[in-house]
């Protein structure tokens, strides 16, 4: 029995340092294609970033976000919690510097308006009508809004816009953080407009009454952040908790919302700083290959893979 418990806590003690010291910094490109446009449209690329939770001094986390750029996106979908740190604004600017001069547009979280505190991990498997809110000091939100804007970036916080991506129109609209309960749809409600080639739904945290009211105006997608892809997974199992209304099967990736929308919820680039560890869950950015309704395509396809600075592998 001794020796059986050494050998248990040895197993514990390796999979907890593969993922400190060597997952949460696996870096990985995840693509996938999803049938939204109108039959014979043009593809259209979307790449998704989320959930940085950035802080000043990680540098590769920095570099890899700048060398996305060379996927040459036609849009840019930030779907919030860019922060970890009060002095972390240069930090996101530089990772996601080359991506501000395209087309793009975000919603923020809460981990951009709120810094980041100890928590019990073992709170994410309490009922949520028990768990109770734990908000830090406020981070410099209104500076980052402000750069992201300057260089040309749209906020759809409770927004509707047009935006031309790919040399095709665009309807976009979304809500503050439903996670802490800022989203107010009412302000963006009714069907978006008809003529757009694409028409996008964006929130941080992708909780059920919101995206239910995405499909009942007619959204062809959504793109949310929030999960981290569960952070710690299992396999046979996935993710424990997403941290929200979103039924676990739905943690990260493409699936369906209803006859017409799909969603896409992306397992972020980052970690609480007190909670720095991921397990079969790595830390990703997603390129979404939009196509043709007509084209074929009846399922995504979520392949993840690992991409250095010098391309993917």
């Amino acid at each position: 029995m001794k020796r059986l418990m050494t050998g248990t806590a040895a197993t514990a003690a390796a999979m907890l340092g593969y993922a400190v010291g060597v997952e949460r910094r696996h870096w990985t490109l995840r693509t996938a294609e999803l049938p939204v446009l109108p039959e014979g449209a043009r593809p259209l690329r979307v790449l998704h970033v989320s959930d940085l939770h950035m802080l000043p001094g990680q540098e590769s986390k920095q570099r890899w976000v700048a060398e996305l750029d060379r996927l040459e996106p036609d849009l840019v979908v930030n779907t919030g919690d860019n922060l970890a740190h009060p002095r972390a604004v240069p930090a996101v600017l530089r990772a996601l510097g080359p991506l501000l001069h395209r087309p793009g547009v975000f919603v923020f979280g809460s981990n951009d308006y709120y810094a980041p505190k100890p928590k019990n991990p073992a709170r994410y498997l309490m009922p949520k009508g028990r768990r109770k809110r734990i908000h830090g000091p406020q981070l410099p939100w209104r500076d980052l809004r402000a750069a992201f804007v300057e260089r040309g970036w749209h906020d759809l916080t409770h927004v509707r816009r047009r935006v031309v991506a790919g040399e095709q129109t665009v309807f976009a609209a979304g809500v503050d953080d439903a996670h802490l309960r800022r989203d107010r749809y009412s302000d963006i409600s009714g069907p978006p407009a008809g003529d757009a080639a694409l028409r996008i739904g964006v929130t941080h945290s992708p909780e059920p009454r919101v995206l239910d009211t995405f499909a009942a105006d007619g959204y062809d997608l959504v793109l949310a952040g929030h999960t981290h892809g569960g952070q710690l997974r299992l396999p046979g199992v996935g993710a424990l908790v997403t941290n929200c209304e979103l039924d676990r099967s739905r943690a990260r990736g493409a699936s369906r919302w209803g006859a017409h929308m799909w969603l896409h919820v992306s397992a972020g680039l980052g970690t609480s700083p007190y909670a720095p560890a991921r397990f079969a869950c790595p830390p990703e950015a997603s390129l979404l290959t939009l196509v043709g309704r007509g084209a074929g395509t009846t399922t995504a396809r979520n392949p993840a893979r690992r991409r250095t600075a010098s391309g993917v592998r």
